[in-house]
């Protein structure tokens, strides 16, 4: 898919009284699981696919949210934000959104840019909360309830956009409407040879030290590969064996077993730990990201 020029946003397109109601609305707390954390490499592989996100990120200037010179920053900001979106108060939600608005107004196209985008455009961060979200459900599928998957689930989950800058109308409206603007999508999506070769790098582990790839490179790509729907696997080339499927089902089985039966603070971690750290950065003037 050749994305569409985008305009130019500003570095806030939510009207500002909705925007103080959408950090003032109650948020239940979607129940994040700590095992979430394993599908993260493919969930940033499913966000990346999108031409326009792909490249806002292979270009990014933006150091400090560089997965190959900072992985591990990047990966709490990324996570922190899906516990400040999914459980956070009013003040967490504005605090880190003013904290992601700085890094996010650098990320913008340039003339020699495969493609047009900006980190503000909200049909991006669409995208990125549909992707978000779906990862939500697939992980409660695997790991939780599927009874938690509700229709007030889904409208809850338009937090993963909202606490950034998609409007709330963006949202589509029910789960089926989800999955028509999800398909059309995916049917019109093209991944381009130098953003595949960039996703495949991720799930190789090629951002990680030696020693790691060494010792989980395979077993970490077993997991994403799996945790993949196959519509990307297809796009972006991947195949997943018998052996692997094998591997992927029998290790989730293992984990959901030992999910059931966890205190609620073992299964939120890490997300409740990163909250913590969050409210620490607040009180003593770190930076949030």
């Amino acid at each position: 898919m050749t994305a569409a020029p985008t305009e130019e946003f500003a570095t806030e397109t939510v009207p500002a009284r909705t925007r103080v109601e959408l950090d003032e609305q109650q948020i239940t707390d979607m129940g994040l699981l700590g095992p979430a954390l394993l599908s993260g490499p493919a969930n940033v592989i499913m966000q990346l696919s999108h031409p326009a996100v792909g490249y806002g990120v292979y270009e990014s200037k933006v150091d400090s949210g560089n997965l190959y010179k900072h992985p591990v920053k990047r990966t709490r900001t990324t996570l922190t934000y899906l516990a400040v979106a999914a459980t956070g108060g009013p003040e967490l939600r504005r605090k880190y959104r003013q904290a992601v608005n700085r890094s996010h107004v650098q990320v913008r196209s340039v003339e020699s840019s495969p493609v047009k985008y900006n980190a503000f455009d909200p049909k991006l961060q669409l995208w990125v909360a549909a992707c978000l979200y779906r990862g939500w459900e697939d992980c409660v599928r695997i790991f939780g309830d599927e009874a938690d998957l509700t229709e007030e689930a889904y409208r809850q989950g338009a937090v993963m956009g909202t606490t950034l800058q998609m409007p709330p109308e963006m949202w589509p409206a029910t789960r089926a409407d989800f999955e028509v603007y999800w398909n059309s999508v995916l049917d019109e999506m093209v991944i381009d040879d130098v953003i595949g070769s960039y996703l495949k790098s991720i799930v190789r582990l090629e951002f990680a030290s030696p020693v790691l790839r060494v010792l989980m490179g395979r077993f970490s790509e077993i997991l994403t590969i799996g945790f993949l729907p196959p519509e990307f696997r297809e796009k972006i080339g991947f195949t997943q064996t018998t052996t692997d499927k094998l591997i992927f089902d029998l290790h989730n089985k293992i984990l959901r077993g030992m999910v059931h039966v966890m205190p609620k603070s073992w299964r939120q971690f890490p997300f409740n730990l990163l909250l913590a750290d969050l409210k620490w950065r607040m009180t003593t003037n770190r930076p949030l990201i």
